[in-house]
């Protein structure tokens, strides 16, 4: 495989507009480097609210056509992120948008949610294989927030790293390939309680409704578990418009964005992650974390 890039990239996310969120900076960062980047999509994000109000017949609700839209809003953004290799888990459509937790999409018979782990973790062993990254980037136990679909990314990513690297598991998906080092993305509380504050300053006293603290949200890594950051100034202005290729699901509005939820969010120019599995780099800064994903590999 002398034909690929010395250092290979592995993101995997539940629904168009999830890598952008999470690693837009990241991932127009590393392309701009040189190193190759694969995102791989576990649905169309069929479940989703629409913020335009024109769009409205899309949802699920209603015409059922918002995941292949979104399809349409997903190339965009890659192509304005630098041009990442794109995959849709199995195929386009394969699995479908479960839904928030607790909802009937959940039972939906093609709902991600429903997804056999060692099947679906089948189909990423392909990719892994294919494109042996050295870094594979996904979700923590949790999903992050505890979306059904972000959970079983996390699950279907974890198994689908044991998998690839078995001599003996599906030799026809290509030789076994073990990556380095495994991330989940994170946010630490820390930055949380920083992005309230800056909500507050701006004139939104309650930015994320009852909840005053960030310890009370459910999301938001302790920063002792946090491993690293990517800070990427010069590839702020290329998320933000990423995010507004997701028109239908975003609405940005200078240094902030809102998802459909209308929960609000400080852009930062840095991206964070705990490192999962893998030895790690040196670190530097007063956390002494880790400044590049790649840290420690050869």
């Amino acid at each position: 495989m002398t034909d690929l890039p010395p250092r290979r990239l592995l993101l995997v996310h539940a629904h168009p507009d999830d890598e952008v969120i999470n690693n837009g900076v990241t991932i127009a960062h590393y392309l701009a480097g040189g190193a190759g980047v694969t995102v791989v999509t576990c649905t169309l994000g069929e479940e989703g609210e629409v913020l335009v109000p024109e769009l409205a017949g899309l949802a699920a609700g209603q015409a059922d056509q918002l995941g292949g839209y979104r399809i349409g809003e997903l190339g965009r953004a890659m192509e304005i992120l630098g041009g990442p290799e794109h995959r849709f888990l199995g195929g386009v459509g394969r699995w479908r948008d479960s839904g928030m937790m607790g909802t009937p999409a959940n039972d939906h018979p093609r709902a991600f949610w429903q997804a056999d782990v060692d099947e679906a973790a089948g189909e990423l062993v392909a990719i892994i294989r294919q494109g042996r990254p050295q870094v594979v980037v996904s979700y923590d136990e949790n999903g992050g927030y505890g979306h059904p679909d972000h959970i079983q990314a996390h699950r279907v990513t974890m198994r689908a790293v044991e998998l690839a690297a078995e001599p003996g598991y599906r030799t026809e998906l290509g030789d076994a390939w073990s990556a380095a080092k495994v991330y989940w993305c994170a946010i630490p509380v820390s930055w949380i309680r920083t992005g309230i504050a800056a909500l507050r300053a701006a004139g939104d006293e309650a930015p994320f409704g009852v909840v005053d603290d960030a310890d009370e949200l459910p999301f938001g890594t302790p920063d002792e578990l946090v491993t690293t950051e990517i800070v990427g100034n010069g590839f702020v202005a290329a998320k933000l418009e990423a995010m507004r290729a997701y028109a239908t699901q975003i609405s940005v509005d200078g240094p902030f964005f809102a998802l459909s939820n209308n929960l609000g969010q400080e852009v930062f120019s840095v991206e964070h992650y705990t490192l999962a599995r893998g030895e790690r780099g040196a670190g530097s800064g007063p956390q002494g974390w880790e400044d590049d994903l790649f840290a420690g590999l050869a």
